[in-house]
């Protein structure tokens, strides 16, 4: 089933990579072997455990999607690898084209026929709509024996917490815990927030001099590009890009968070999109949860979809303040734009 050991993979991934070789990831990686049963024979993976879920789940920066992306590259299996945004998203336009009562089940049977196993990165339930149908969804899964992995920064008896009818999720949290083995991976530090370096793209605060080193970068990327009218549909709600050059595109933060758009305008953008600017971002507080909201969302998609960034901020990002509802998935947020902006394979 496996090139070789999973412990060993992901030590000899390290060492190329020239990253510590850390205990607490040998161990989950141990902990992911057992979980798909590698000593047993292929058709007999998915049929020896109650478990068909593997939850990771640990605060931002410690390596968790690095880990099951090195697994998911070595199993052998029929697999698909998706941020859970866009799996929820796929679903719902599914359900939405069927209109029919059994779509729920007809959409599993359809995964089954091309998947076994199922990897949904940054899983999160922020919504009602979702809330509700995740139970049904996820008991359909586990009773066509697809094994589903998942990372999520929420250990489970904190998902959806203080959320809007809580009480209706209660079915799911009790299936997942039942069905699951929960890992935590717990480090001290933000491997994320050590990558700066001369690539670093986030400039505060919002002054002239802030403006001026934003039009610079803006002018190395867009050199030589022709400036187009683009535009993007989404179920009928059309997104117009006013800045758009070949592929990099720029926004005021009011133009991204403060407008109706959510999870599927920002995917259908990161199609088009390799480098988004993004100006102006504020610093968040109850008033402005449903921006910030907006905000966690986008980056979480541009940075799955491997999209660069350059942000400008009010203030330093450390400071940028937080809605007491997403103060913890915010300090995803606040990582991955550390990684976005120190990346230089966009900027010379």
């Amino acid at each position: 089933m496996f090139k070789n050991s999973l412990q060993n993979s992901f030590i000899e991934f390290c060492h190329s990579n020239k990253f510590e070789i850390n205990n607490k990831q040998i161990e989950i990686v141990n902990s992911l072997e057992d979980f798909l049963n590698t000593k047993k024979k292929l058709l007999n993976f998915f049929t020896q455990t109650d478990k068909y879920c593997f939850y990771l789940y640990g605060g931002v920066g410690v390596g968790k999607t690095m880990i099951v992306n090195q697994v998911y590259q070595q199993v052998k299996a029929n697999k698909m690898k998706v941020h859970f945004n866009e799996f929820m998203i796929n679903f719902h336009d599914f359900r939405h084209e069927e209109n029919e009562e059994n779509s729920i089940k007809k959409f599993v049977k359809n995964l089954k026929k091309k998947f076994d196993l199922i990897f949904l990165d940054e899983f999160q339930v922020t919504n009602i709509v979702d809330a509700m149908i995740l139970g049904k969804l996820f008991e359909k899964i586990f009773e066509e024996n697809i094994k589903i992995i998942l990372t999520t920064n929420t250990k489970i008896t904190d998902l959806y917490k203080d959320g809007l009818q809580r009480e209706q999720f209660i079915p799911f949290l009790e299936l997942i815990n039942k069905k699951s083995v929960q890992k935590e991976l717990f480090l001290e530090d933000d491997y994320r927030t050590q990558r700066q370096d001369k690539y670093q793209r986030i400039f505060y605060p919002l002054n002239e001099k802030t403006l001026f080193n934003v039009n610079q970068k803006f002018r190395i990327l867009t050199k030589n590009l022709k400036k187009e009218k683009k535009s993007i549909n989404t179920k009928g709600r059309v997104f117009n890009l006013n800045n758009f050059y070949d592929g990099v595109a720029r926004f005021n933060f009011r133009e991204l968070c403060d407008k109706n758009l959510g999870a599927e305008d920002y995917l259908n953008l990161s199609r088009i999109c390799n480098h988004i600017f993004i100006e102006e971002v504020p610093i968040f507080n109850d008033y402005n949860s449903n921006q910030q909201l907006r905000f966690i969302t986008l980056i979480d998609i541009f940075y799955e979809k491997k999209v660069g960034l350059t942000i400008s901020m009010e203030t330093e990002i450390m400071r940028l303040g937080t809605s007491k509802k997403h103060a913890e998935v915010f300090k995803r947020t606040i990582s991955r734009v550390y990684e976005m902006t120190a990346s230089n394979n966009l900027l010379v």
